[in-house]
């Protein structure tokens, strides 16, 4: 019979999701995941077994933030409204931090999906939630009339995520200065859905 685990899973996760999502893959020792935890390495791999099961973890953790934004996505009143304010609250939660972080899975996509098949199947996973939230407000906004029926839903889903996407890498390199610029890309990607 196996050993219960003696620590805060939760918090422990929740420092390895935020170590990977600062350092990066290859910028994480094993060092890093010890002070960060606060556990030993035997006691750290011996639960998660390895760096890449860290790894993994720490992703599947933070399919909770692509889960939140889509839960907010379904309370809103207005679908538009909503895709904007998933738009504007990407731009502003970097912009706003002097530790310009982006989403842990897009820079985990740029950083090791090419080169390793199972953290891009995991990368494709938290994408998904994202993609499939955002689909769902595009249908709701078609119900609605704020989106014209007859356009691809699931094409304008794509679209709409590649905006975010490419929101959150350029909220990394830009200054709060150039905020204007970034919602100048939210408001032409609104306009563009209609």
């Amino acid at each position: 019979m196996a050993r219960p685990r003696e620590f805060d899973e939760d918090r422990v996760l929740d420092a390895v999701m935020e170590t990977f999502w600062r350092n990066g893959y290859e910028g994480t020792s094993a060092q890093n995941l010890v002070d960060a935890t606060g556990l030993g390495r035997g006691s750290l791999y011996a639960a998660y077994a390895s760096k890449d099961g860290l790894f993994e973890q720490a992703l599947r953790r933070y399919q909770r933030n692509a889960q939140a934004h889509v839960d907010r996505l379904r309370n809103t009143a207005s679908p538009i409204g909503g895709l904007r304010a998933l738009m504007t609250d990407i731009i502003e939660a970097d912009l706003d931090r002097l530790e310009k972080r982006g989403c842990l899975a897009t820079n985990m996509a740029i950083e090791m999906a090419g080169r390793d098949p199972h953290a891009a199947d995991l990368v494709r996973q938290n994408f998904a939630i994202l993609l499939r939230g955002i689909e769902e407000t595009i249908r709701r906004a078609q119900g609605q009339g704020q989106i014209s029926p007859d356009n691809d839903a699931a094409a304008l889903a794509l679209f709409v995520f590649n905006a975010v996407q490419g929101l959150r890498v350029l909220a990394r390199t830009t200054t709060p200065d150039d905020r204007d610029r970034l919602y100048a890309i939210i408001d032409q990607t609104i306009r563009a859905l209609n």
